[in-house]
């Protein structure tokens, strides 16, 4: 097994066991869910159409299959439903419920509709039925913790199915008759023996399989830890094993029984690796995770988990990379077991092991998309090679598979209150890699999950400049999603935040984004008011390429009030500051928008002359669409001077410049120079190295 992340060609393909067309039993339970479908609900009997999906609800105790009943359901069914199946998890592996709003997130990505960064749970709840509207779909909603989770998710259109899968009824949701799950039929029960512990000794001694059956009440996941047992005990009979289980008393469920045999049966390394794999964030789990946890070798942690697949301890998971899910039904009694087992001070460790090989993953991750740097070539190659990416593909891949885990990773980490330090450097790095690999607008759900974070943590530690830092950025996804009160109330309490840190760069940057959002709202009187506000800060600091630039933002607001005298002046002041400050193309940029007013102003021979001057510095910055865009303004001022040859000319000089896309110039590039910066790095997420 090669000890890098993924191979040379992308992601790393493991060959794994298919568990297809391996389903047994539930003859019974599979007709009369069929036939749920199908049936009359109560408003069709009343003469009602029914208004939403139906929801088939499969009830049973963790470890008794019903996640496998509900996705043989999905199999036997699926090819009903043309516009395909949607999964997701509603429960924690520790059992406490998912929010609706991060479910209808993750709903929504999977149909490919757009997922606003920072909507509310009732306006994504509300694009998710409107995107269900017209589809048929099959909802598989595993884990239910509560009513209200399902009842948020279900389509307002009968044409789609959800099948349910909880512990118990879910009261809250009408019209629904659960399906209660007990033990497997006995035939089934020792075929699933069988196959994980071979089919010799359960033949040869068929009495004794029945028994291990019965002691184990039918219960899959007891039954699949059973076999496990005996597949790694060839010499053990099947009769010895339900004589160990009876001898385990009746205290707790066969579950609970089977797996302290299982445990009990490991050595001491593997049974810590597996105690530990309780911490692993969202239950799932690769080898560079059980790596770090335990202090082992990749390759050795590769190995015990695999080991634990084949002990029915682990889940493989179908996935590109090795991945492993740690069983729902077997992560309490995990979590019991470090409690009794381990020293509070050994988990910490453990969790600090393990987040800090994630954040060197990500630095690895987004160190491969920088390779024109020396600097950060030589600190790839003093990478161990177990952190490195051979590509950026691959990086990219790893990233893209692995993001919920981040995400979960960064979300314990903040939960847990006392690594606040690595966490910090976590989220760091997690939002370089993913802006670095997928950019702001495409990562901008995930991006601002973790500036929340980031913003939970600083409150708590009473770390102004980061709450600064985090609400700007928080305030930047806002404006670029158009919600321009939100983001105005967020850059508000940043500014409020630099002026406690003493932060001049924070303050500058929340008084310029008040102005920006003032803007966005139409008061432009307000947004020229915050952006004199900036420049006074930044002239005073001698930061003159901001104050050239803030120049050009008081002569927008101007320009959108109609102040056409004030706008030009401002314009002016903009072009002499990028002139001193030797920015050519700033300079062309100001000398453009300067045309553009005095064009509006009625001032149709200066704007030529202003136009013309414009592409002579466009030409010197070497910047052909600018040029290009310029030559257009100049073609529609000659045409308003009635000099339409000479206009023909300079669109033929455009189309010349631009190529076969003229038309693509005259959204006027230049208009950057109006654009607030909202980059949410901007203001990065700084980590210190004070102890915590």
């Amino acid at each position: 097994m090669t000890d890098q992340v993924v191979d040379t060609g992308g992601v790393q393909v493991s060959a794994r066991k298919s568990d297809r067309n391996q389903f047994l039993g539930r003859t019974r339970e599979l007709k009369e869910l069929r036939a749920d479908i199908e049936r009359a609900g109560l408003d069709t009997l009343s003469g009602r159409k029914a208004p939403r999906a139906r929801v088939l609800l499969i009830a049973g105790r963790p470890g008794s299959g019903r996640t496998a009943l509900a996705e043989e359901l999905v199999r036997q069914v699926a090819d009903r439903y043309c516009d395909g199946v949607l999964r997701a998890r509603l429960s924690e592996p520790d059992g406490t419920p998912v929010p609706v709003e991060r479910v209808a997130r993750h709903l929504l990505t999977a149909l490919d509709l757009p997922t606003p960064a920072g909507a509310a749970e009732d306006d994504l709840t509300a694009a998710l039925r409107e995107g269900l509207a017209d589809r048929r779909v099959l909802l598989l909603l595993d884990d239910a913790a509560e009513s209200e989770q399902v009842d948020a998710l279900l389509p307002d259109t009968p044409d789609c199915l959800a099948v349910a899968v909880s512990g118990g009824p879910l009261t809250g949701i009408s019209d629904v008759r659960p399906c209660t799950l007990g033990g497997l039929d006995t035939k089934s029960a020792v075929e699933l023996l069988s196959r994980h512990a071979g089919s010799v000794r359960i033949t040869v001694d068929p009495r004794a399989a029945e028994g291990l059956v019965e002691v184990c009440q039918g219960q899959p996941a007891a039954l699949m830890l059973a076999g496990g047992w005996l597949a790694a005990r060839p010499k053990a009979a099947v009769a010895d094993l339900a004589k160990q289980l009876r001898a385990e008393g009746e205290e707790g469920t066969p579950l609970s029984r089977m797996f302290r045999l299982a445990y009990a049966g490991l050595p001491a390394p593997a049974a810590r690796i597996l105690r530990l794999l309780s911490l692993a964030p969202g239950g799932l789990v690769d080898p560079h995770t059980a790596s770090a946890l335990a202090g082992s070798s990749v390759d050795s942690a590769h190995t015990t988990l695999d080991d634990f697949v084949a002990l029915g301890l682990l889940h493989s998971v179908d996935s590109p990379l090795p991945q492993y899910e740690v069983p729902a039904c077997l992560h309490p009694f995990l979590q019991a077991l470090t409690e009794t087992q381990d020293r509070p001070a050994e988990l910490q460790l453990a969790r600090a092991r393990m987040l800090e090989r994630t954040v060197r993953l990500l630095q690895s991750c987004r160190a491969i998309t920088e390779t024109d740097s020396p600097e950060t070539r030589q600190k790839l190659i003093g990478m161990p090679r177990a952190l490195r990416f051979p590509n950026p593909r691959a990086a990219a891949d790893w990233l893209r598979i692995r993001r919920p885990v981040l995400l979960a990773s960064a979300r314990a980490a903040v939960a847990d209150g006392e690594l606040d330090t690595l966490a910090r450097r976590l989220m760091s790095q997690l939002v370089r890699a993913l802006v670095a690999h997928f950019g702001t607008q495409a990562a901008a759900p995930e991006l601002y999950e973790v500036h929340g974070l980031v913003l939970d943590v600083a409150e708590r530690r009473d770390l102004p400049r980061e709450k600064a830092a985090a609400l700007l950025n928080l305030g930047d996804l806002d404006a670029r999603t158009g919600r321009a009160r939100e983001a105005l109330v967020r850059f508000r309490a940043a500014l409020d935040a630099g002026r406690e840190a003493n932060d001049p760069y924070a303050t500058g940057r929340a008084m310029e984004s008040v102005g920006g959002a003032h803007l966005e709202l139409g008061d432009y009187d307000r947004a020229a008011d915050w952006f004199g506000r900036a420049l006074a800060q930044r002239l005073a600091r001698a930061e003159r390429a901001d104050a050239a630039r803030l120049y050009g933002r008081i002569a927008e607001a101007h320009t959108y009030a109609g102040r056409y005298g004030e706008a030009m002046r401002s314009w002016r002041a903009a072009v002499a500051g990028h002139r001193k400050n030797g920015d050519v193309g700033g300079h062309a940029r100001a000398l453009s928008e300067l045309a553009r007013v005095q064009e509006y102003a009625g001032r149709p021979e200066e704007s030529l002359r202003t136009c013309q001057e414009a592409v002579d510095w466009a030409r010197r910055a070497e910047d052909p669409r600018l040029q290009g865009a310029l030559y257009l303004r100049l073609a529609d001022t000659l045409d308003r001077l009635g000099d339409p040859a000479a206009a023909q000319l300079h669109r033929g000089a455009a189309e010349r410049m631009l190529g076969e896309e003229p038309d693509a110039a005259e959204s006027d590039p230049q208009q950057e120079v109006f654009q607030p910066e909202q980059d949410p790095n901007a203001c990065e997420i700084r980590s210190t190295s004070a102890e915590d």
